[in-house]
């Protein structure tokens, strides 16, 4: 691709509702005898259809009163659908994610991306340059040859950017959207740790799998989440304000509703969260990767578990940022106090982000509980306010408990003193986090 006028944002742009004639295919499930570690199965792992690595068998689909299908994945298998529907993709693919890597998963996506182009679909890609850092750029040079039209969220070298350099502000959304007919959003990046075996069955570099979940949506639903890809696309091929990246959809009202939020000190999530816990009457669940909330967060948690309501978080028993799990710790004493429920989930690195109040209002996808996420990062969540899929993640929150350690509040208080420190410590760092 030459280095002229882009007219490429147009065309997503101009890509309108699903043409009836497309028909969305059936996916054909993921081959049965991939070979299985019982180690990894004991930690409650998606590896393949079925509960019996995990425990958990995929819902049931949902449908909201337009017609809009939702299905909840677990693991691995979100990022097969994902791959499954890029492939029967007949007009135009947008992916976004922050981090693509160029270990099996993500070559065989890069593969299939190429692919797709070269019959003629509009592909575009969005990564952010920090997340992919680790990738080999001669995968995303071939993906442009290809004819695939690549974005590169803030470039990390100042020479390579086209506009401002804004090395701190990172693209830690992850979405796809198939011909304006699916969407699918949640925790998952491109790579062997999310995916498992369901992408390349089987893996010469066997690595530690990663917990996480995902939804797709199909049907009218879908189209609102090309919208969010739209602003983010725009904004890398014409700069301007990094709020341009922002699209918030049926915020506090309506089935189905999305928060495409940007870097800003007045985000829209902190309001919104604390209306959420507010207004809880019976139970939040909240599961969470990376858990270092400011004050009025963890006031209003504490203040709902004190009110009545049974508050639950199930966080991280081992965590690829350390630093954020001592910080989380800092706080456990406060909320155990209170009498909210803390899980540790054992045996897996915890990426997950959601959270469910009441049975009725799910959010899912990319943003945790951290400054990071609210006042630096482009983050996506979908607001499904539909009481057959709380259930179900609901569902999803009590197997994970299976797999999980509570802490209570006598052992905890006799933790070492040294331990105390370094908790109180790192959360007054918690702004950098």
């Amino acid at each position: 691709m030459g280095r002229g006028k882009d007219h490429s944002y147009d065309v997503v742009m101009d890509v309108g509702l699903a043409d009836p004639s497309v028909t969305v295919r059936a996916v054909p499930p993921p081959p049965t005898d991939t070979p299985q570690s019982p180690a990894v199965e004991a930690v409650g792992i998606n590896l393949r259809p079925g509960p019996e690595d995990d425990g958990w068998l995929t819902p049931k689909p949902v449908f909201l009163a337009d017609g809009t299908r939702l299905q909840l994945y677990k693991d691995g298998e979100a990022l097969r659908a994902a791959y499954d529907a890029i492939r029967n993709a007949r007009r135009l693919i947008c992916l976004e994610v922050y981090i693509f890597s160029s270990d099996e998963t993500g070559r065989a996506f890069a593969d299939l991306l190429c692919e797709k182009a070269r019959q003629g679909v509009a592909v575009y890609v969005i990564y952010d340059d920090f997340g992919s850092s680790g990738a080999d750029r001669q995968m995303f040079k071939r993906m442009r040859q290809s004819g695939v039209r690549m974005a590169v969220f803030h470039p990390i070298r100042p020479w390579q950017c086209q506009f401002s350099w804004r090395p701190i502000n990172r693209d830690h959304r992850k979405l796809v959207v198939i011909d304006d007919q699916i969407a699918g959003l949640g925790g998952l990046n491109i790579g062997n740790e999310y995916a498992g075996p369901w992408i390349v069955p089987t893996r010469a570099e066997p690595c530690e799998l990663w917990r996480d979940n995902a939804v797709s949506i199909v049907g009218p639903g879908a189209h609102v989440f090309r919208k969010a890809f739209s602003q983010t696309w725009r904004y890398t091929q014409h700069g301007g304000r990094i709020r341009r990246t922002e699209f918030i959809h049926n915020l506090h009202e309506g089935e189905l509703g999305v928060m495409a939020i940007a870097p800003t000190l007045n985000s829209k999530l902190r309001p919104f969260l604390n209306r959420l816990l507010r207004d809880a009457r019976r139970s939040i669940l909240l599961t969470m990767a990376y858990f270092a909330p400011d004050d009025p967060l963890l006031e209003g948690i504490c203040k709902a578990a004190k009110r009545g309501v049974r508050v639950r978080l199930m966080l991280p028993g081992r965590c690829d940022v350390p630093v954020v799990r001592l910080c989380a710790h800092a706080y456990y004493e406060m909320l155990l106090n209170a009498g909210v429920e803390i899980y540790e989930r054992q045996g897996v690195i915890l990426h997950t982000k959601a959270m469910v109040v009441d049975e009725s209002t799910s959010i899912l996808g990319s943003t945790n509980l951290d400054y990071r996420s609210i006042e630096y990062n482009c983050e996506l969540s979908a607001i499904i306010r539909n009481e057959a899929f709380g259930r179900q993640m609901c569902q999803l929150f009590e197997n994970d408990i299976g797999f999980s350690e509570q802490i209570k509040l006598n052992h905890w208080r006799g933790r070492p003193h040294w331990d105390r420190f370094v908790h109180w410590a790192v959360s007054r760092a918690r702004y950098l986090l």
